[in-house]
């Protein structure tokens, strides 16, 4: 069916496209009969649960973070099959992003080039489309994680307030939380990989989720997501930080500046580069990782996932857990049963 829909789907502008399938996805999940079918197809097997990082994941396929940005359309989209899925990046404040158009599509190397730059309703808005753990709306077993950023005015020496407010509002809400670092699409924001300055932060972060946890007797994961750019001396740095305040795992990796892998090596698009060009600079980063800290460090892996032999390339590297994004919009929904089917 989905390669029906998706030369249609690929004629309208990428971002149109992606706002009417969250659209659609939402309006259909709220159909009981169209529920019953996607869990049948998607749902008809159990599988074996990962432990990591203290949690309890019904399976190792995730949706990674920029698919619902904020928070309107999980529900529906965990009936696809996924173990957890990644809201966000959602920032504090609601804020518009980059100037449009800002997503580009390459389809002939299933690769994609954006520059959005967090656009978003805001965290208050987010929250609201999240019931808390055990409360009577369920979650049908499904482990949520939230992508946090700064907004585009924070300035870099004032990051870490708007993380923390961010931390504060989803704390009873999430499964975990995602530290977005790594987005080459907000000026400034990978300075904050830098070994003083992610201390920093995350000395900050790390305090207050202590202190949340004591008073709410609830503990939450912190993963950071990191760039595949760095080079292995800034890789090092930011392993030291992240490890000297306890952290609780990486997500690697984000998108690439980088155009070596395109075909087309000069598109002309400034913007990060996700999808099949990425896959093994992404399982490069989970493998130094890896390595680095004699796996005991937990790791998400995401980048380049297009079919089983990719996720499990990343999980021999390392990864615990995958994501998977791109894959999704060139595959389809089936990719994910694929994916569990043959792990």
């Amino acid at each position: 069916m989905y390669r029906r829909i998706r030369p249609l789907l690929f004629c309208i502008d990428p971002e149109r496209a992606h706002n009417l399938t969250i659209s659609l996805m939402a309006a259909a999940g709220s159909l009981s009969p169209i529920r019953k079918f996607l869990r049948k197809f998607y749902f008809q097997k159990t599988y074996n649960p990962v432990d990591f990082a203290g949690l309890s994941f019904p399976n190792p396929v995730g949706l990674a973070a920029g698919y619902d940005k904020n928070g309107v359309s999980w529900r529906e989209l965990s009936l696809l099959g996924f173990g957890h899925i990644e809201i966000g990046t959602v920032t504090p404040r609601p804020q518009a992003g980059n100037p449009k158009p800002r997503v580009f599509r390459f389809p002939d190397e299933e690769a994609i080039i954006n520059r959005m730059g967090f656009p978003g309703k805001g965290a208050e808005f987010a929250v609201k489309m999240i019931p808390k753990p055990g409360c009577s709306q369920a979650r049908d077993n499904i482990i949520l994680g939230m992508n946090i950023g700064k907004n585009e005015e924070t300035l870099i020496e004032d990051a870490a307030q708007d993380y923390i407010d961010c931390l504060k509002l989803f704390y009873d809400r999430v499964d975990y939380i995602a530290v977005n670092v790594s987005s080459p699409n907000t000026i400034g924001l990978r300075k904050l990989q830098g070994k003083d300055l992610l201390e920093g932060l995350l000395q900050e972060l790390m305090s207050e989720r202590d202190r949340l946890q004591l008073e709410l007797d609830r503990p939450l994961p912190i993963f950071v997501k990191l760039s595949p750019d760095l080079s292995d001396h800034e890789l090092d740095d930011a392993l030291e930080a992240i490890t000297g305040t306890s952290v609780d795992g990486v997500i690697a990796a984000n998108t690439t500046i980088y155009r070596e892998n395109l075909l087309d090596s000069d598109p002309g698009e400034e913007g990060g580069l996700s999808g099949k060009p990425i896959k093994e600079l992404s399982t490069s980063l989970i493998r130094k990782i890896h390595r680095r800290t004699a796996g005991n460090l937990p790791i998400i892996g995401v980048g380049g996932i297009s079919s089983p032999d990719d996720a499990r390339e990343k999980m021999e590297a390392g990864a615990g857990l995958v994501q998977i994004y791109s894959g999704l919009i060139f595959q389809g929904p089936r990719l994910v049963r694929d994916l569990l089917e043959n792990l």
